[in-house]
């Protein structure tokens, strides 16, 4: 059985979360005569269809569609160009951006109990959450807030 042949610029596209999904979709011409324009980088396609806005004055909804993008879609690329440049346009990673749990009222009532009692453990403090926010947490997570507050640094991702 022969091995598919992975193309090296749509891996590194896929490793950096800029592979178009739809690269079809992007009827652009400039994309169908110049191979420098690759309907497959999500980052390109998005700038050159804001750059076709700005610059040649082509309506919104026109290059929205030329790109296989809706308007919504349009408006957000422009904001993320102009607050962040190119570097902007980069999709962002999925998922919850920040703690939903231990939220900063709960590591302060967290606080707040290891500074009456310093042997409380974490499952201990876990039931307290529980019980008094009515939010259940792992034990590991309520350790690693903890070190992250004491250390004064934000979560990572």
């Amino acid at each position: 059985m022969a091995r598919a042949v992975v193309d090296p610029k749509v891996a590194a596209l896929a490793a950096a979360r800029c592979l178009n999904p739809r690269p079809e979709a992007v009827r652009a011409e400039l994309f169908a005569v110049n191979a420098f324009f690759d309907p497959r980088d999500l980052v390109q396609v998005k700038y050159e269809m804001v750059r076709r806005v700005r610059e040649e004055g082509v309506p919104v909804a026109v290059a929205a569609a030329e790109f296989g993008f809706s308007r919504p879609t349009y408006y957000q690329a422009a904001a993320a160009l102009a607050a962040r440049g190119p570097a902007g346009l980069v999709p962002g990673r999925p998922g919850p951006k920040g703690g939903h749990k231990l939220t900063a009222e709960v590591m302060d009532r967290v606080q707040s109990w290891c500074d009456a009692d310093a042997g409380l453990r974490p499952a201990a403090l876990a039931e307290r959450i529980e019980a008094e926010f009515g939010v259940r947490v792992h034990p590991r997570s309520v350790e690693r807030a903890l070190v992250r507050r004491r250390e004064g640094r934000p979560k990572s991702r």
